[in-house]
């Protein structure tokens, strides 16, 4: 039995050399004198992540022709802050596995966790005064007060069985697109391109990130924690309405709502296989796909003031990767 290629191995392939040098940038600035920071920013930073923000910002670049070097510290800023993010996350979330590992607060504990996090946050806003960008400071100062103001959105929807789909594509806006928007905004602006170029490279990265976490929620409940790297059902444990219980709910009978009501407000694992079976006699997995491949489409759409390159067709890929991820 053959298996088809993965499509981000070529985009892999295509940036090698870029990454090598983001991986020389992070290495050199996680180090610390303090041991435990060394330790867990490097358990983390080497835990098998795809570094698809970075490698965003680099092919956002290098699609505008950009032959500099100053694209390898916006990605591994870009990078910085998502460990930041994924460390505060999974103390937040009590969370034991990520990518298929224990988590970092799992082993060093959640103090530990949350303090490295803010090591890395302060670590990033000391290399984005390096980049003497103002309009780098302001995209990237925004993008760390929505991400954060995203996480107390999210905590504010735990149990909450009344999240409707619009509250709820806002937490992913926050939350994930944010970030996504931040790295191909700077491949424009890295270049120096047009307002009208920052603009769509930006929505490519919104629409794209979107895709993603729609994708990611619908692999919560129609996948394996091998194929995730996390417990299935996490989402539904930890009390999150994501959009496919958001959907089942409201398309669900009297008896299947009240059940998806039950199970967002007490959370837990123990409705786990009456909520997938509810969620598949629904379409909810259906639907989430749907408006994903919708997002994925509007971030293609985006590309089309870009000029034929391999960049460009590797950004036409991962939209079309965003989706595929659940067939």
């Amino acid at each position: 039995m053959t298996t088809s290629p993965n499509p981000l191995d070529a985009i892999k392939r295509l940036t090698a050399t870029d990454m090598q040098a983001v991986d020389a940038v992070i290495h050199q600035r996680l180090a610390s004198e303090v041991v435990l920071i060394n330790q867990l920013g490097n358990y983390i930073v080497n835990s098998g992540g795809k570094r698809l923000r970075p490698l965003l910002a680099l092919i956002a670049a290098r699609a505008y022709g950009y032959d500099g070097t100053q694209h390898h510290l916006l990605a591994a800023i870009i990078e910085f802050i998502h460990t930041a993010t994924l460390l505060h996350d999974d103390v937040v979330d009590e969370s034991d596995l990520r990518r298929g590992h224990e988590t970092a607060n799992a082993l060093f504990g959640n103090a530990a966790s949350v303090l490295v996090g803010d090591f890395l946050y302060s670590r990033a806003f000391e290399m984005m005064v390096e980049a003497n960008n103002m309009r780098v400071m302001e995209i990237l100062a925004n993008t760390t007060n929505v991400i954060a103001e995203g996480e107390v959105m999210q905590l504010m929807n735990v149990h909450d069985a009344d999240t409707g789909e619009a509250r709820y594509m806002e937490v992913i806006y926050c939350k994930t697109a944010k970030l996504f928007e931040a790295a191909t905004r700077l491949g424009a602006v890295v270049c120096a391109r047009s307002a009208a170029e920052e603009a769509a490279m930006a929505a490519y990265g919104r629409h794209l990130g979107t895709a993603f976490q729609l994708i990611d929620d619908v692999l919560d409940y129609a996948s394996s924690s091998e194929a995730m790297g996390k417990n299935v059902g996490d989402d539904l444990a930890e009390g999150k309405p994501t959009l496919p219980l958001i959907y089942a709910l409201a398309q669900g009978t009297v008896e299947q709502a009240a059940q998806i009501r039950r199970a967002i407000e007490n959370g837990g694992y123990e409705l786990l296989a009456e909520v997938q079976q509810i969620i598949n006699d629904t379409g909810a997995l259906t639907y989430t796909e749907m408006v994903a491949k919708q997002q994925a489409e509007l971030a293609r759409a985006q590309l089309a003031h870009l000029p034929e390159s391999e960049y460009r067709q590797a950004l036409h890929t991962l939209a079309d990767f965003s989706v595929a991820r659940a067939s």
